[in-house]
């Protein structure tokens, strides 16, 4: 959505080519972690238990099952969670100036955030002695998602760089839809309700650590 917008809208060329640039990055970071996980563990469980689910008491074939309850919310999710970098490329005025360039710094360190505990996680998952353990060193000491922390802070930076413009300012339901699917709907609760119960420990992990924003963890 960002390539398709970029030649069609004659807005200031440096906030145009920094939200396609930090876009493209997260893009490609995201979709390479996908792949690699796909790789190594298959298809995503939650996915294949809600269409397995969709199957039995609709009646719907896998196809259809995929297309309604998959694929199309998703594209729903993508167009409103894209709004900043489609409006912020539209207005030519004024030039982007320090709330851009801090929204920059913003999504640089939230994809380095999510980079990170991406990363440690798949070092964990990786070692056979953590089978059935909890990840709760590094960024995941302080979060128990550093990933979905590290996605908002990337949408409300590339927000900050829209926002600069009048059409900019109206994309932020973009990022505010985004925070609420990961802090509310499908992401932590779908994710946490897949663990608990699976590994020991699990509880007294939620317990002392925060949900979504990097918190000291409370005492054991």
């Amino acid at each position: 959505l960002a390539l398709a917008t970029f030649p069609r809208t004659e807005g200031d060329p440096i906030r145009k080519w920094l939200l396609l640039w930090l876009v493209g990055v997260w893009a490609l970071r995201l979709g390479w972690h996908l792949f690699r996980r796909w790789r190594a563990h298959g298809a995503d469980g939650r996915y294949l238990d809600l269409l397995g689910r969709l199957e039995r008491t609709h009646g719907m074939g896998f196809g259809k099952a995929a297309l309604l309850a998959v694929f199309l919310p998703q594209a729903v999710l993508a167009w409103l969670t894209s709004l900043p970098v489609q409006l912020g490329q539209v207005a030519l005025e004024p030039a982007i100036g320090w709330i851009g360039w801090t929204g920059a710094g913003l999504a640089v360190i939230g994809i380095g955030f999510e980079s990170i505990g991406d990363a440690q996680l798949t070092a964990f998952r990786k070692d056979p002695a953590n089978k059935g353990k909890v990840l709760d060193t590094g960024l995941w000491r302080w979060t128990r998602h550093p990933n979905y922390f590290g996605d908002a802070c990337v949408w409300w930076g590339l927000y900050l760089i829209a926002a600069e413009t009048g059409p900019g300012v109206w994309a932020v339901a973009g990022p505010l839809f985004l925070t609420f699917t990961l802090t509310k709907w499908s992401g932590i609760g779908i994710t946490e309700k897949a663990i608990h119960g699976t590994r020991p420990g699990y509880a007294d992990y939620v317990r002392r650590t925060s949900a979504f924003i990097p918190w000291p963890p409370k005492k054991a």
